[in-house]
Parts: structure tokens; sequence; C-alpha cells
């Protein structure tokens, strides 16, 4: 932080964190606060809050196991609370999910240019394997400092007669609230879409992960090609929009999501993306990250082997 004029500041709550957060982007500075999934909840009121007055920041869940306060392990039980929003109103938040350590590095430029495109704040969705990884990673060179009067919409002091800035919920003083709304969620989910895919093209059936899951699923996929299994993965980058893009145009048999979920959350998602074209079923864990060779043994059952 100090190499880049930047400021660290540990508060005293998860609630006092997303509120110093909300004023700091109200001034127009680029700012993030991160916690673990209990305390990503606590700051649901402040998100709402950040949406219903168009102020860009960053936030990170490392998401763990369990309900409630949980365990200190990994888990994706999130993702609901991350793709449908976990405070009152209408609201989606953009929520891109890295898969390494790499890929975390490289995501964060890309949130905090979507969050200020769209004046909009972005989710991070990761997990606890991910987040406690030791891996080789590059960073890209630091750019030129963040100008925190960049924006005109800031707060800033005012002198003598300047008229003062005044940030609060649009949903009062804006009479086009809802269809701006509509309008900026419609180009995010047509522009934003983000994933790899992984021989999808001859694929029978296609695994559906991301985060930690996914990594195993791509050593699924190369398993089972070495087998002579054709089996592919989608593995979205964006958990919200949800890469609808990427299911186009294919012709396997089945999808199975791979997550670390007990009730079964992104395979939802790849349901309604599939709309009954073809089998989707669910494969989940809780206590364990997915192991290799029970993903291929379900596979292979599929496949009437």
């Amino acid at each position: 932080m100090e190499e880049v004029g930047g400021t660290f500041v540990q508060t005293e709550s998860e609630l006092a964190g997303v509120y110093m957060l909300l004023g700091a982007a109200a001034a127009g500075a680029r700012c993030l606060t991160s916690s673990s999934g209990p305390g990503f909840t606590l700051k649901q009121e402040g998100i709402a809050y950040l949406c219903s007055m168009d102020l860009p920041a960053v936030l990170i869940n490392v998401m763990r196991q369990g309900t409630g306060l949980g365990d200190v392990a990994q888990g994706q039980g999130d993702y609901w609370l991350l793709t449908r929003g976990g405070a009152h109103g209408d609201y989606r938040t953009i929520v891109l999910a890295p898969n390494s350590v790499q890929e975390s590095v490289d995501l964060m430029p890309l949130a905090f240019d979507l969050a200020e495109k769209y004046r909009h704040p972005m989710i991070i969705g990761s997990d606890a394997t991910i987040g406690q990884m030791m891996e080789g990673v590059e960073f890209p060179e630091i750019g030129a400092a963040h100008d925190i009067d960049r924006y005109e919409w800031s707060v800033k002091g005012c002198k003598g007669n300047e008229p003062h800035k005044n940030l609060q919920n649009a949903f009062y003083v804006d009479a086009d609230f809802p269809q701006k709304i509509l309008q900026r969620y419609g180009e995010i989910a047509e522009r934003e879409q983000r994933w790899e895919s992984i021989e999808t093209e001859d694929a029978e059936i296609i695994l559906v992960a991301y985060g930690c899951s996914s990594r195993i699923c791509m050593e699924a996929v190369e398993r089972a090609r070495d087998e002579g299994i054709k089996l592919g993965l989608i593995r979205p980058i964006t958990l919200w929009p949800f890469p609808t893009k990427a299911f186009e145009n294919l012709q396997n048999k089945a999808f199975i999501a791979v997550e670390m979920s007990i009730l079964g959350q992104l395979v939802e998602d790849v349901r309604l993306t599939v709309n009954g074209r073809c089998h989707v079923e669910h494969f989940g864990t809780f206590f364990a990250v997915p192991d290799t060779d029970d993903v291929l043994a379900r596979v292979r059952e599929l496949m009437g082997e």
C-alpha cells in the first residue's frame, strides 16, 4: 500500500468496514473491502446502499465452509448470496470468480475498471482454497496514481457559495430509476459475460465448475480424454452475469455442475440456461474439495460404462 500511496485500515467490524468503503467511494477514492463468508453477510446492507447510490467499489468474499459462522475451510456455499443479492431491493452486482492466485491478481484491475465503468459495486467471489494457496505469480506494472478528484459526481469540500454535492438513494430522487436499472443490467448481461471453455466442441458430457472445483474438473477432462471419453468443461469467470453464451450451439448429452455445495446452487443457473435441452445434475461436496476420481466415476456412469 505504501508503494502506491494507498491506505489500509483494520476496522472494528464488518459494518464499519463496508460503510468506510461507502464514504471513501463517495469521495471518489478507489477502494475495496474484504472478508470471509460470515463477515461478508454482515456487509449486505452496505452493498445495497452502494448500489442505490451508484457508487463504484470492490468487495471480496473468500467463501468458507458451512452455514452461519461455519468453519475455517474451503467452501462454495455463498453462490446464491453472491449472484442473487443478499440485501433487500432490486439490484445485481458483477461477480468475478478466480481459480488461481495469478487470476486473483489479474482480475483486480478488471474489477475496478468495471466498477467505475458502470458506477456500481463489484464482487470477487473467491474461496478458502484459492485464498490460502501458494503459487507463483506475476504482478502487472503499477500505472498512474488514481485521481480522487476525477469524478464530477464525487463529494468534495465547498468554498463560499459553491453548491454542495449530495449523494443519496437514487430511488427517492430519480423518477427514471427503474428504467436505468433495467438498461444497466441488460447492458452488463450482454457485454460482460466471461468464461473458459475446455474441450466442449465435441463433448458428450460437460462439467460446469468455478473456483477451486474447476481445477479438479480440468484434471478430470484431461484424464477422461486420455481414456477416450469426450468430456468438456465450462468454467464461469463471471458468476453474474452467468455466461449463457458459453452454452450456445453445443450438442452434448448432459451437464454436471460440480461445486462445494450441499443443496446445489450453481446447478440452478445451469438448468435455467439449458432450459430442458438435456440432462443436468448436481455433483456436490461439503467437507472436502471434489475428488477427480469421484467426478470421473459419475461421468462413466452417465456414459453407461
